[in-house]
């Protein structure tokens, strides 16, 4: 017997071009943060309170986006590597080898250039979890699918 067209099981593929973007994106933007900091830190003047802002900003970002990197690449031990949709529940195989199951409050959120897409939800244990996947980390045909298989969760 055929599966029904609201279930789904797929392997998430790492997304190498957005990782380019991202890089592009936190690269420069971590640089500046880190070194317009610095120059202020060690200046001496008045300005120093705004150096040690910019360097707290800087290596903020530099962790956010060092997590965004390796979860796009699947190298993040909370990634997400395999996601099972079915009627009941929204199953994630995560990198470290725990499975999340969403089964309460699930919804489905899509950009609008259609790149993206998030889950949220709460799992078995009632923690509310939230997952950031993107139109790479799958072929086409599949990428179609899931949101068919999602969009009565919106």
């Amino acid at each position: 017997m055929a599966k029904p067209w609201d279930e789904l099981q797929c392997r998430l593929q790492p997304d190498r071009a957005g990782v380019l973007w991202d890089l592009v994106l936190y690269v420069p933007t971590v640089g500046f943060l880190l070194l317009w900091g610095l120059k202020l830190w060690y200046a001496g003047d008045d300005q120093a309170w705004m150096g040690y802002g910019l360097m707290f900003l800087g290596f903020f970002f530099l962790m956010v986006g060092g997590g965004r990197i390796m979860r796009r690449l699947l190298i993040h031990p909370t990634a997400p590597v395999a996601l099972d949709i079915n009627r009941e529940r929204i199953r994630l195989t995560l990198k470290n080898g725990n499975v999340k199951a969403l089964v309460k409050e699930i919804r489905f959120f899509t950009d609008h250039a259609g790149k993206s897409f998030g889950l949220t939800g709460t799992d078995n244990q009632g923690a509310k979890c939230q997952y950031v996947f993107h139109r790479k980390q799958f072929d086409e045909e599949t990428f179609q699918a899931i949101e068919k298989a999602l969009e009565r969760y919106k």
